[in-house]
């Protein structure tokens, strides 16, 4: 999953397993994309989305027939898979299918959980909370290390500014890779929470330049959650990425690094 050839690596995919085939298509499409250009790659993909405004939102097909999807997807194209757990018993489960165990925004606060992560021995990608400074992330690494797993990340998904939207400081990156290779999770950096209809919105338009910013600034890795139906994606279809911009977006973001590691 780490950098090959000075490169950036990708974590992407849907936001939520909404069935097989919707996985394996997009599974297939990235994994073509970043091998072409030579980017390591891991799919994601929520098992189940626990944390959601209203009660009729959607949260999944089912625990174990997610999970089995992000296996055969693992399996299929050779790559490693990412979910999020939101509960401890989530942990030794998801542990069975999947490669990183993704600790949510909201709960990286939780010890219990990121400890229960931690010993499954699988990478731990922690979210910075939106309510977080990255100088604060170091103690929820350290957790992971404490309990005897040194394979921790940590993935920027932007700082809470009023009730309804996002920032991205940019000081986070140096700041939090003293502690651990850092993530700048570009989707969800660009949401629009707390909207009045209960379901949140986004800014996909700018979708480009925070990916570029975080690559400028030595990101290791980016997280993009794309679809290839964005407006009928059951989760989070308004600050995704069409499947169809992904290359052209990794194509200039790959030049960008190349020229950065020139320097």
């Amino acid at each position: 999953m780490l950098n090959k050839a000075d490169n950036f690596f990708l974590l992407a995919g849907p936001c939520a397993i909404e069935g097989e085939n919707m996985a394996m298509k997009i599974a297939e499409r990235i994994v073509n994309i970043t091998q072409k250009l030579n980017i390591p790659y891991t799919f994601k993909g929520s098992f189940k989305k626990a944390n959601r405004s209203r009660v009729d939102s959607f949260t999944g097909i089912g625990d174990e027939k997610a999970l089995k999807i992000l296996r055969k997807v693992g399996q299929t194209f050779g790559v490693p898979t990412v979910t999020d757990i939101h509960q401890v018993s989530d942990a030794t489960m998801a542990a069975e299918y999947v490669d990183v165990l993704q600790i949510p925004a909201f709960l990286v606060r939780q010890t219990d959980l990121v400890v229960a992560a931690a010993e499954t021995g699988k990478v731990v990608n922690l979210k910075k909370g939106q309510f977080m400074s990255p100088e604060s992330m170091q103690f929820a690494v350290q957790k992971v290390f404490d309990s005897g797993n040194k394979k921790a990340l940590i993935t920027d998904r932007g700082t809470m500014f009023g009730y309804q939207d996002l920032i991205v400081d940019f000081r986070g990156i140096p700041t939090m890779r003293q502690f651990a290779p850092v993530v700048m999770d570009v989707t969800h950096s660009l949401q629009q929470p707390n909207q009045t209809t209960g379901v949140t919105g986004g800014r996909p338009d700018m979708i480009e330049t925070i990916a570029r910013a975080a690559i400028v600034n030595n990101a290791d890795g980016l997280f993009i959650e794309t679809h290839f139906d964005p407006a009928n994606a059951k989760s989070d279809g308004a600050n995704m990425l069409h499947l169809d911009l992904l290359e052209g977006l990794l194509t200039r973001l790959v030049a960008i690094r190349k020229t950065i590691n020139e320097f």
